[in-house]
């Protein structure tokens, strides 16, 4: 089984995730272009039982991140999120498969040949499982300072 490992800014916090990702994305909502300082945020979802991290965290809003440089890890009870540019191996090779808030994106980026394309978050049938993209879920509701809307 694969084991990837990956770290916060500082060091502090380590984490580790088993397996292959359930699914892997890039978002351009307006949360992850602030949180990441970027034009789209490159994720991908475990199961959270996939997920472990050490190291001294906080929460907010759902979200855990470290005390000292404020690098987000994302969970809840059933999966977790996790920025694969904070991965230490790079690159990845993991690809993504779909693409969020396409909206959003940059005029000057192609959409991604072969990925899934939403307009904003990832919908099928009745129910969105999306761990931060999730309309009104603690998530998503004001867990970054200054957020605005999608």
């Amino acid at each position: 089984m694969v084991k990837r490992l990956g770290r916060c800014l500082c060091d502090k916090v380590t984490y580790s995730v088993d397996g292959e990702p359930i699914r892997v994305g890039i978002c351009h909502c307006t949360d992850c272009r602030q949180e990441s300082g970027s034009a789209f945020t490159f994720f991908g979802i475990w199961p959270a039982s996939a997920f472990e991290t050490s190291g001294e965290t906080d929460q907010y809003a759902g979200r855990q991140f470290c005390r000292c440089c404020s690098r987000l890890f994302a969970y809840d009870a059933e999966e977790a999120e996790i920025k694969l540019g904070s991965l230490q191996d790079a690159p990845s090779g993991l690809a993504p498969t779909y693409e969020l808030w396409i909206k959003r994106r940059e005029p000057w980026l192609p959409a991604l040949p072969g990925a899934e394309q939403f307009e904003e978050d990832r919908i099928y049938g009745e129910e969105t499982k999306w761990i931060m993209h999730q309309k009104n879920s603690p998530m998503s509701t004001g867990a970054l300072a200054g957020a605005v809307s999608r």
